[in-house]
């Protein structure tokens, strides 16, 4: 079955960097566009950013834009978020999701704070 296992949280204070990583297995992995999203407390779950299967296109949403990057690597079946320039505002947990495909991961906590 799809499994989506996210890491790479923790603490950091604003202005800092954290990588997350999306293992993801069960399907076919290259086939699929992949999304980060994140969940504030208190608030709903927003698509922060996409990226296609081949890695060729990537979009973010404005909240990010600048400071996030997505990545994915096929051969690890691997997806990924690097965060630059952290903000208290980016305080969420982060899920991955593969695009048409209804499973979520268990989710990562982010933390920014000082």
């Amino acid at each position: 079955q799809v499994q989506l296992v996210e890491s790479g949280g923790g603490l950091v204070q604003p202005g800092g960097s954290l990588r997350l990583s999306c293992a993801a297995s069960g399907f076919t992995f290259s086939s699929y566009s992949m999304r980060w999203y994140r969940q504030a407390p208190g608030k709903e779950r927003e698509w922060v950013a996409e990226i296609t299967s081949s890695g060729g296109i990537r979009n973010y949403a404005d909240s990010v834009k600048g400071r996030f990057t997505i990545s994915r690597d096929n051969v690890k079946n691997t997806l990924y978020l690097q965060m630059n320039s952290l903000k208290p505002e980016d305080t969420a947990v982060y899920y991955c999701k593969a695009n048409s495909l209804s499973s979520w991961g268990q989710g990562t906590q982010v933390t920014v704070s000082s």
